[in-house]
């Protein structure tokens, strides 16, 4: 039997329409709605991340270098967008851009044949849990929906997208 695991990265609301939203971020919710829901008629594995921070954010080496408060726990801005369907998903905060603790229950509990990532912001979040998994499963397929993706900017989206390629993992 083929386990298909799909990771939803970051589509909080502050990555989509709040304190570092974007127009690209907001392009992108239907199209990631849709692939949630074709996943889950598949009886697909859904997985969605959720970047979590304190109070202390701005005193953090994250927070010196990008200080903008955002996806402050328990927070509007830290809940995922109320488009998607989170229902029987499972919701991982993670503290960091990426989550090796994440890396390790998908490679040791969830055990899929292939994984597809899709979420915000691929040169940033997407792309280091990407790095992360291939790393754990180095033999397990990865791809990218670049579609169901958005950057920083435009650019280095198309950056994170090169990189990806470049670690053997497929863009779609």
């Amino acid at each position: 039997m083929n386990k298909k695991l799909l990771l939803v990265v970051d589509m909080q609301n502050d990555f989509i329409d709040g304190s570092l939203g974007s127009e690209q971020a907001e392009g992108i919710v239907d199209a990631v709605r849709q692939k949630i829901q074709a996943y889950k008629r598949e009886n697909g594995t859904v997985i969605f991340t959720r970047d979590t921070h304190c109070e202390n954010y701005l005193q953090t080496q994250e927070g010196r270098c990008l200080p903008v408060v955002h996806c402050a726990e328990n927070t509007h801005g830290w809940k995922i967008s109320g488009a998607l369907d989170t229902e029987g998903a499972e919701i991982w905060d993670k503290k960091n851009f990426g989550s090796l603790e994440l890396a390790r229950y998908i490679a040791e509990e969830v055990r899929p044949d292939a994984i597809e990532i899709v979420g915000l912001c691929t040169d940033i979040c997407v792309v280091v849990n990407a790095l992360i998994l291939k790393t754990a499963l180095p033999e397990t397929p990865i791809t990218v929906d670049e579609n169901c993706c958005a950057g920083v900017t435009e650019e280095r989206h198309d950056a994170a997208l090169t990189t990806m390629r470049s670690c053997q993992i497929m863009i779609l």
